[in-house]
């Protein structure tokens, strides 16, 4: 139909600055699938040129306008109409008028905040990309190039380990820490489980990493339980005295950096679950809030152009790494075998959604007992008539 000038009589094709050398990430699709895009941080520059080509060489194409906008979006799968834009940034590129050649245009978004991270989940996504229109009397001609985009935090001054005593009712007592509540997605979750009472047939224990999604608000709120690991730690009844360790990898699974009310529109939250099964295949299990954030990977290279270089670099190495090793010794170093705290409570307030009339270790509670009850999972026993009692 392009003869009747409905249809594309030009094409348009958007090059970054740098792109041949630019880092790239690897993004969720909307259908599932993976694509490679190139990677931007908050505060960077977003330039490079469009370029516009006649499909018909000798033809016209007429405008009124050219235009490229950078935007940053969150689209609601459940509210497909309304995409809710947190950046919105335009460029006019052309005035309107008339097209008889092959025509680039350069531009350039200066020091772009870019203030969230890109994500792509069950029930939302949010995305930044580049949108190029000529804009046109009967249908604008639209291209839209997707860029990914990381949020890099520095290293929390206060982290610190969460210890917990949990218990079922006087059948079941254990203590369990983990070296740390605030973990990068390339860190290792180290900790210990501390037998203080076992009084039932426990048939093998696991933990498991749990992400939550939360979108809307109000009566329109969407969650989205996803097991992203499941980590198998006993397997056998364990005794009074005995200690398990952890140690979980987080760099081999799929992980975003905790997202809190993103925009007033979605919230990603980490959970570590505890799992006990016992023989008759009942499963109890407490759950701990974490949080993951993305460590900066930049390394700068040194510039090796004369001797005298070479040894200042390499005297600023030295010195960096003497000022790491003051650092790490002054610092308490994540523990590999922890000591027992019978009254230890977690540092920070958990507010459990999942575990519905566990008390937070900050809430109030009898002054007798510290020991949180850890919750059954509903129809997963053969005999649960016989132990509702």
């Amino acid at each position: 139909m392009s003869f009747f000038g409905f249809g594309q009589s030009a094409e348009i094709e958007i090059y970054l600055d740098g792109q041949e050398t630019r880092k790239t990430a690897e993004v969720k699709t909307e259908d599932g699938k993976k694509e490679r895009l190139l990677l931007y941080y908050d505060g960077e520059t977003v330039s490079g040129k469009v370029n516009i080509s006649l499909k018909k060489p000798g033809s016209k194409l007429e405008h009124q306008g050219i235009k490229i906008e950078f935007i940053g979006q969150i689209e609601m799968f459940y509210d497909r109409g309304n995409h809710h834009e947190f950046i919105s940034l335009v460029k006019e590129l052309a005035r309107p008028g008339d097209m008889i050649a092959h025509t680039s245009y350069p531009f350039e978004f200066t020091c772009v905040e870019k203030p969230f991270e890109v994500y792509t989940g069950a029930n939302v996504r949010l995305r930044y990309f580049l949108k190029v229109t000529i804009i046109r009397r009967l249908a604008d001609i639209v291209k839209e190039l997707d860029i990914a985009v990381h949020t890099l935090s520095s290293y929390p001054e206060m982290n610190n380990s969460i210890k917990m005593e949990v218990g079922i009712e006087d059948c079941l007592h254990i203590e369990f820490e983990y070296n740390k509540s605030k973990y990068h997605l390339k860190d290792v979750i180290v900790g210990k489980i501390y037998f203080l009472l076992v009084r039932i047939k426990i048939k093998h224990m696991e933990i498991a990493i749990i992400k939550k999604e939360t979108t809307g608000t109000g009566p329109n709120t969407f969650t989205e339980n996803e097991t992203i690991a499941k980590y198998e730690i006993m397997d056998g009844a364990p005794v009074r005295g005995e200690s398990i360790p952890i140690r979980v990898f987080l760099a081999g699974y799929e992980l975003t950096p905790t997202m809190r009310d993103i925009n007033k529109k979605f919230s990603v939250r980490y959970f570590l679950n505890l799992v006990l099964m016992d023989t008759e295949d009942r499963r109890y299990f407490k759950q701990q809030e974490i949080t993951l954030w993305r460590k900066g990977d930049k390394v700068r290279k040194p510039n090796l152009q004369s001797p005298a270089i070479l040894a200042g670099t390499q005297n600023l190495t030295n010195t960096a790494q003497i000022t790491n090793q003051e650092e790490e010794s002054q610092e308490p170093a994540p523990k590999e075998d922890f000591l027992r705290a019978p009254n230890s409570q977690s540092d920070e307030k958990l507010n459990d959604p999942f575990d519905q009339g566990i008390n937070s270790p900050t809430e109030s509670s009898p002054p007798e007992s510290h020991i949180q009850n850890m919750t059954r999972e509903a129809g997963d026993g053969q005999n649960d008539s016989e132990n509702t009692e």
